[in-house]
């Protein structure tokens, strides 16, 4: 892990170093250095069950950033962001605030280190306001009654909720599709859910080698085909071109370079996502 961290008193004692978290094994796919022994070892492990994981992180936050772009671009000034992960420039407010400078983000995740990184999530143009909020997917309510999203977000106005790489760590005993329903329900008309999965569409025999390998590092998770991805997506309408691979939602010319080299194939994506609008 780099030796530059700004850490909070005790916040090691809270990170569980004998296991990978998933924001630091994410931070690893990505190049970053926030990262631990578990993670790293998690990691590895990982990419040699399927080698498509670095791809796979790289166009899930590609296409993260041009999905919160159209948000923004439709005139959503409101975002709440869960399961943030350690901050990677651009961050969402950045990528928002580009377009529209008053733009609120709420950015939520559960590991101490990501909290240990926050204040760059709370680097706001002076017209907008960030917050970060130390919260688990799991209690939903705990996070729409919380002080920070009470401050920054008006339900009574469309909201952009963002849940990108998230519930693959969620298996069905957790009740993802409540937990999603229990977050778009307060959520206005309008309001859009930017949503991403890791699938086993593509490459199903590598994917159950990876889940069995994530499993035995001590780690929890449960891949999902098209189908059970796009149940997610119940109560809202979705934007075109629907449920798809992170390279083909609205490619930019960056993207399209990815693709034209081969880097961005389904088997090495393995990734599912959309963008619902609550009616």
């Amino acid at each position: 892990m780099a030796e530059s961290h700004d850490a909070e008193p005790g916040m090691y004692d809270q990170l569980n170093l004998d296991r990978p978290h998933p924001a630091r094994v994410y931070d690893y796919f990505l190049g970053g250095k926030d990262n631990f022994a578990a993670d790293r070892q998690a990691a590895e492990h990982l990419l040699q069950a399927f080698p498509g994981f670095r791809t796979a992180a790289q166009s899930n936050r590609m296409w993260m950033h041009r999905a919160a772009k159209y948000a923004a671009e439709q005139g959503i000034t409101q975002f709440l962001d869960i399961g943030t992960g350690i901050p990677t420039e651009p961050n969402l407010h950045e990528v928002v605030q580009e377009i529209i400078p008053s733009a609120h983000v709420v950015y939520a995740d559960n590991d101490p280190i990501v909290l240990a990184h926050s204040r760059a999530l709370l680097v706001s143009k002076p017209e907008g306001k960030t917050a970060y909020l130390e919260a688990d997917v799991t209690d939903p309510q705990a996070i729409l009654k919380s002080g920070e999203v009470k401050d920054l977000i008006d339900f009574g106005k469309p909201v952009a909720l963002s849940i990108v790489g998230v519930f693959h760590y969620l298996p069905d005993h957790l009740k993802p599709y409540d937990l999603v329903h229990q977050l778009v329900e307060p959520l206005a008309p309008g309001s859009l859910l930017i949503f991403s999965h890791c699938t086993p569409d593509f490459a199903p025999e590598l994917w159950e080698r990876a889940m069995v390998v994530y499993k035995a590092d001590g780690g929890e998770a449960q891949v999902r085909s098209k189908e059970e991805v796009t149940r997610f997506f119940e109560g809202t309408e979705l934007v075109e071109p629907g449920v798809v691979s992170p390279f083909r939602w609205f490619p930019d010319d960056e993207t399209q370079q990815y693709v034209d080299r081969g880097e961005f194939t389904d088997i090495m994506c393995s990734l599912w996502v959309g963008v619902g609008r609550k009616p």
